[in-house]
């Protein structure tokens, strides 16, 4: 961990706790800030609190109070992602010109590693993890942080100058960032999401483009040359750019060619020997190899990965097979566009159990994908809306229950040999579930319970 000095004796909010806002807290303390906690839960509710109170940290629970930053005399603000920017305290500090931080940028502060931070509106946590094991597999030493569960501030502490940080950043953390520079910065896509935080389209991709505008000349930035949005963000990098497509070839990068996949003119893998399932991952693979590719990782170690990684847990995950009927998991699908990518991946008949949190919207643009869809099961606030979608799809065998582990009973009832039967909700878990990692562990039991 890098010896910073720029938080000694420095009043520093933490807003916010969870994970993220626990481990920034302890790691403030430990360089040398006069830190006080927020957060809206109480004290009994607040489980870490404990042992932030051991270390003289200053605690405010319950609410957020709009006078604590002039009590406190706050220089900086580390929020939780999650909080928006319309929070009093949050529209307060800004209006008083008081940097407002995500722990990210604490942890490329503090970082003796190098990062590979990945974003993008789908596909970040596969690539991610594609990108650790290939270093891995290299013989490489990565490590694993970001939104993907393990906290970034927390993890580059360990990290020494050998290894590499493998970091998946949400747009919510990228946000908050000021100097945060990645060695290698991955911008899969971009597309309609979490527009009820940052307001517009054009906010949420100003906030994904913060992952290239500090790089320089010895950064590298991979860039899905499919998109648009993406390109044009690319211009705010002064580093080496790396294309990926899945649609042509291109000159400096990785490219789908005679059903293979190629980087720079050279082979590197046939489509038919890659263990993770759906026409979406190619896009992934592509931008994953790109990623490894700048830090020199050899063929070998891509294709041992490639031909054993059926995915990550809740993103289209294999979970098993019973009386003919196959189970995937596909919990993190917490928008249209995600199962629409799902529903790609298959051919054969597909029952499909879908629904959660009502962000306001309808779901007509599935219905285009529904063509292997045999039935549907609701549940959830969207339950009404995913059916009448469903109906105009002309899909008769459509079922409501009251949530996930109902849903995968009613589906294995209806199911036929040789179906798929698919969780992809295309909504957030938190009208009935804390995350989508609860959701996808309740669907995952479940079928344990068919076996």
């Amino acid at each position: 961990m890098k010896n910073v000095q720029m938080y000694v004796d420095q009043n520093v909010l933490v807003l916010g706790l969870a994970k993220s806002g626990l481990r920034a807290a302890k790691l403030l303390h430990k360089l040398g800030a006069r830190v006080t906690v927020n957060d809206i839960k109480p004290y009994e509710a607040n489980d870490d609190v404990k042992e932030l109170e051991s270390l003289g940290i200053k605690l405010i629970l319950g609410e957020h109070p709009e006078q604590l930053l002039e009590e406190h005399n706050i220089d900086i603000v580390v929020k939780n992602p999650g909080i928006p920017y319309t929070n009093p305290i949050v529209q307060k500090a800004a209006s008083q010109n008081i940097p407002i931080i995500t722990e990210v940028e604490l942890a490329y502060q503090i970082s003796e590693a190098e990062i590979i931070a990945i974003t993008g509106s789908n596909g970040k946590t596969t690539t991610t993890t594609l990108i650790y094991e290939m270093l891995k597999a290299d013989g490489k030493q990565p490590l694993l942080a970001g939104n993907i569960g393990n906290v970034a501030c927390e993890v580059v502490q360990e990290a020494t100058k050998e290894q590499i940080v493998v970091m998946e950043v949400s747009s919510f953390q990228l946000l908050g960032t000021i100097y945060f520079k990645p060695s290698v910065a991955v911008l899969l896509n971009i597309f309609n999401a979490h527009l009820d935080y940052h307001g517009t389209r054009e906010n949420y991709m100003q906030a994904k483009g913060k992952i290239f505008s500090n790089q320089d000349d010895q950064s590298v930035a991979v860039i899905n040359s499919d998109d648009q949005d993406v390109v044009r963000l690319s211009e705010l990098s002064n580093g080496k750019k790396i294309y990926f497509s899945t649609n042509k070839e291109v000159s400096n990068g990785a490219y789908i060619q005679n059903e293979s996949i190629w980087y720079d003119g050279e082979k590197i893998i046939d489509i038919k020997d890659i263990a993770l399932v759906g026409k979406h991952n190619l896009e992934n693979i592509l931008a994953a190899i790109c990623a490894v590719k700048a830090k020199n990782v050899g063929n070998k170690a891509i294709q041992k990965v490639l031909a054993s990684f059926s995915g990550v847990k809740h993103r289209l995950q294999y979970v098993g097979e019973v009386s003919g009927r196959k189970f995937y998991n596909d919990s993190k699908a917490t928008n249209i566009l995600a199962t629409t990518k799902a529903l790609e991946a298959f051919s054969s008949p597909v029952v499909l159990l879908a629904g959660g949190l009502d962000r306001g919207n309808e779901f007509d643009e599935l219905i285009p994908y529904f063509k292997h869809v045999k039935a549907v099961i609701t549940f959830g606030q969207t339950a009404p809306k995913i059916k009448k979608a469903a109906k105009k799809a002309g899909i008769e065998l459509i079922e409501h229950v009251d949530n996930v582990e109902q849903a995968v009973f009613a589906a294995f009832r209806i199911s036929d040999i040789g179906d798929v039967i698919l969780l992809s909700p295309a909504c957030a878990s938190w009208d009935q579930y804390k995350t989508f990692e609860e959701r996808g562990d309740i669907f995952i039991n479940a079928v344990h319970k068919l076996k």
